[in-house]
């Protein structure tokens, strides 16, 4: 130890030099400050919200004198609350949990989330005669009862299950406890002979993947000649409390058994999202350490195998808030959608809770029918054991070092994972940032080819062809990416369209052959159950089940 204070990790010092270093941010910082109110005050500054700022677009806010300096304090507030954050940074004292809590801070005090402040809701409130307040004050108290005091972010009333979303036609084959497999009828008269298995996450309901026609991963699946399966997960009540890795790994690999059987294919291809993708690789060490190969490709969407990386999401990785939530749920015996959906929603304020507090409360409108909305706030529970395992993971990242994590009974080395394998990031994605998607490619020991799509973590996964604005990222060749995913991004190719045609021309390359559409639905062994969209995703669970 010095007079100076002691060396920490990362450069960051304790002791006077990092006190002082703290001070001198701050001082510099409300200087800045100062000197641009001042500016701003004389209608002398350049400052101005960003031309993409939604809650700037009214023409107040530069054409009325006092609007316009109030958008302009505004952003020259939050410009140097970032700019103070990040001196800070460099002294190793500012954390991910403050960098969230200052990017709260910053939505909540914006001037459009009250009356007098936004000119476009004081406009409406004249224009209605007051009526759009009265509308404002009946919707927030439909929230204060239906939605635990958020703002309702999308009108669920305008959608069904089964009638507008997951309407692609097919059967349920198999069914237990835990999961119901789906398999869609053909779209074509001949089919690729090796199925497809789609893993979805068990947060949330599989049917992201089966929007509306024309928006729907499975409807376009099926259309280029893929025998299509999907896992539904059943949605867990405090008496599924005790379900854990193993439940839900060890359901992956009897999905795998049944599609075999169905479709008479020795082997299958498999295709895992965000956390269907854990316990899809969960399945795969399995199947690798009994020396079993029942599936010939892997494929991730937007799926973190290492938590070791920077993540926005590491703000919550606070030990007592860790233990905190893994008390929650096993008081429960389930964490809930509605507590888990709100520490994702306050990573995007702006857009995913002020947005909606304006257009509900202050303009007096109802929430707008968008199919991903509806979708998003139509959420599962987690059992509260494998919500407590998940958090490890998140915690201390086991699943990056060999043997420190076990699942049916075997330790866990991605490393022995050696099959295909295509792995896909979204550009924008703030839950699975795409640089921390890409160290699966260097985790699992097979040839691996990467692709990176535009848009975030659910917007980059319905991305159905036609879209002018959809474009990804492709190597020219699979095998040995580099470690570093800018070197690979450095020699990447733009293309403009879908993932999913990449995807889809991926798995027909590795083709075992074509055969004629099957007549009929499932087989002896695994009759049809019922029609798709099946009963878990609506929460009916049938007497055998």
């Amino acid at each position: 130890m010095t007079s100076g204070g002691t060396a920490e990790p990362d450069g960051a010092v304790s002791g006077p030099r990092s006190s002082l270093a703290r001070i001198g941010a701050l001082y510099s910082g409300y200087w800045r400050l100062a000197g641009d109110l001042a500016g701003i005050a004389l209608g002398m500054s350049p400052v101005s919200p960003a031309a993409d700022d939604w809650r700037f677009r009214d023409r107040a806010w530069t054409d009325h004198p006092f609007y316009r300096r109030l958008g302009q304090a505004y952003t020259a507030s939050c410009a140097v609350a970032d700019e103070t954050l990040d001196d800070l940074a460099r002294t190793g004292r500012a954390t991910p949990a403050a960098r969230f809590l200052l990017t709260i801070l910053e939505s909540a005090s914006a001037p459009t989330n009250t009356l007098l402040g936004n000119p476009a809701a004081v406009k409406r409130a004249y224009e209605t005669g007051g009526l759009s307040l009265l509308r404002g004050v009946r919707n927030f108290a439909g929230d204060v009862r239906h939605n635990g005091g958020m703002p309702s972010t999308v009108d669920r009333s305008a959608y069904q299950v089964g009638r507008d979303f997951a309407i692609t036609p097919g059967a349920v084959v198999d069914r237990d406890p835990y999961a119901e497999v789906i398999q869609y009828r053909p779209g074509t008269e001949q089919v690729q002979a090796r199925p497809v298995l789609i893993v979805p996450p068990p947060i949330g309901r599989y049917y992201f993947l089966d929007l509306r026609p024309g928006r729907s991963m499975v409807e376009y699946a099926v259309g280029r000649g893929l025998q299509t399966f999907m896992l539904s997960w059943r949605n867990p009540t405090r008496d599924q409390a005790d379900w854990n890795l193993d439940t839900y790994a060890g359901r992956v690999l009897t999905a795998i058994d049944a599609v075999r059987e169905v479709t008479g294919a020795p082997d299958i291809d498999v295709i895992g999202f965000c956390a269907g993708g854990i316990l899809l690789t969960l399945a795969l060490n399995h199947l690798a350490a009994l020396g079993q190969a029942p599936v010939h490709s892997a494929s991730y969407a937007v799926t973190l195998l290492d938590w070791g990386q920077e993540v926005p999401i590491k703000a919550f990785s606070a030990s007592r808030l860790l233990a905190l939530a893994r008390w929650n749920s096993a008081r429960a015996g389930v964490i809930s959608a509605r507590d888990m959906g709100g520490a994702f929603t306050w990573m995007r304020p702006d857009d995913l809770v002020w947005k909606s507090w304006v257009n509900n409360y202050l303009m007096g409108d109802k929430p707008p029918a968008f199919d991903i909305l509806a979708w998003n706030a139509d959420g599962t529970n987690l059992p509260a054991a494998l919500h407590a395992q998940f958090l490890d993971i998140f915690e201390h990242n086991p699943l990056a070092t060999p043997g420190r994590l076990t699942c049916l009974g075997t330790p866990v080395d991605l490393s022995t994972i050696t099959l295909p394998t295509y792995v896909t990031g979204g550009v924008t994605d703030h839950l699975t940032p795409w640089t921390s998607c890409y160290r699966t490619t260097q985790l699992l020991s097979g040839p691996s080819t990467f692709v990176l799509s535009n848009a975030g973590h659910i917007q980059s996964l319905v991305n159905p062809p036609g879209n002018p604005k959809a474009v990804y990222y492709a190597g020219a060749e699979p095998g040995a990416l580099p470690a570093d995913p800018q070197a690979w991004l450095a020699t990447a190719d733009k293309h403009t369209g879908t993932w999913w045609t990449h995807w889809a021309d991926w798995i027909i390359a590795q083709s075992s052959g074509t055969q004629a559409a099957p007549a009929w639905l499932g087989s002896t062994e695994h009759p049809p159950l019922g029609d798709a969209p099946g009963c878990y995703v609506r929460d009916l669970v049938p007497a055998d089940a």
